[in-house]
C-alpha cells in the first residue's frame, strides 16, 4: 500500500514535463490496447469467414447461386467472400461480351480479385502503422522524461551545499517512471504488430491461393 502511494505521490508532484510525458505514454498505451482488441477481433472473424466459405465453395454446389446468396447479404462481403464475388461478377460480365476470349475473361476476373485483395489487406493493416509507432518510439518519449528527471535532481544538487538523497530522490523517481511506462507502452505494441503482421501474410497468402485455384476452376469451365 505505502509503494502504491509514494508511486502515486511522485507522479502528482512530478514537474510538468514529466506528467506531460507521462500522460502522452499512458494515452498511447491504452489506444494501443484498444486497437490490439479490436484487431484480434477482425482478425479471428477473417480466419472464421475464409474457414467457412471454403467449405461452402469446395461443397461442389452451384457458383451462381453461392454468388447470389452472398450478393444478397453485403454483410458477408468480407474477406475471402469479398474476393470471390468480386472474381465471379467480373467473370460474368465479361462473358456477355462475344468478342471475348477465355484468357481475356480469365485477365478480367482475376484483376478485379486482385482488387479486391488490396482493399481487404488494406483493411487488416488498418491501425498497425499507429502501433508500430508506439512501439519505436514510446522508449524514446520515457528517455525524454527520464533525461529530464535527472537534469532536474542535478539542478537540485546545484543550490545546495550539501547533497543529500531527499533532493535527488524525486526527479530520480521521476526518471524511473517515465522509462517504466515507456517500456509498458512498448513492448506489447511491438508484440502485437509482429503478430498481426504474422497474420496479415498468412490471411494474403491464404487469400492468393484461393484466387489460383478459382482461376484455374474457370479456365475448366471456359474449356468446358
Amino acid at each position: 500500500m505505502t509503494s502504491d502511494l509514494s508511486l502515486f505521490y511522485v507522479v502528482l508532484h512530478a514537474s510538468l514535463v514529466v506528467q506531460l510525458v507521462l500522460l502522452v505514454l499512458l494515452l498511447a498505451s491504452i489506444i494501443s490496447w484498444t486497437m490490439i482488441f479490436d484487431r484480434a477481433r477482425i482478425f479471428a472473424a477473417a480466419r472464421k469467414s475464409a474457414s467457412a466459405f471454403e467449405e461452402q465453395f469446395w461443397s461442389g454446389g452451384d457458383l451462381g447461386a453461392l454468388y447470389q446468396n452472398l450478393s444478397q447479404n453485403k454483410r458477408q462481403q468480407r474477406g475471402l467472400p469479398a474476393i470471390f464475388c468480386a472474381g465471379f461478377k467480373e467473370y460474368v460480365r465479361m462473358r456477355k461480351i462475344e468478342d471475348n476470349d477465355v484468357a481475356t475473361i480469365l485477365h478480367g476476373s482475376e484483376r478485379a480479385m486482385r482488387v479486391a485483395l488490396s482493399r481487404e489487406l488494406d483493411r487488416l493493416e488498418s491501425n498497425l502503422t499507429f502501433l508500430a509507432t508506439v512501439g519505436s518510439t514510446s522508449p524514446y518519449v520515457g528517455l525524454f522524461g527520464t533525461v529530464w528527471g535527472i537534469m532536474q535532481s542535478f539542478h537540485a544538487l546545484g543550490n545546495v551545499e550539501q547533497a543529500t538523497l531527499a533532493l535527488v530522490a524525486p526527479g530520480i523517481s521521476e526518471a524511473l517512471i517515465a522509462t517504466a511506462i515507456g517500456l509498458f507502452a512498448a513492448i506489447p505494441a511491438v508484440i502485437a504488430y509482429n503478430r498481426y503482421a504474422n497474420q496479415v501474410e498468412r490471411l494474403a497468402n491464404r487469400y492468393e491461393e484461393f484466387m489460383d485455384e478459382f482461376v484455374a476452376l474457370l479456365q475448366r469451365q471456359g474449356r468446358g
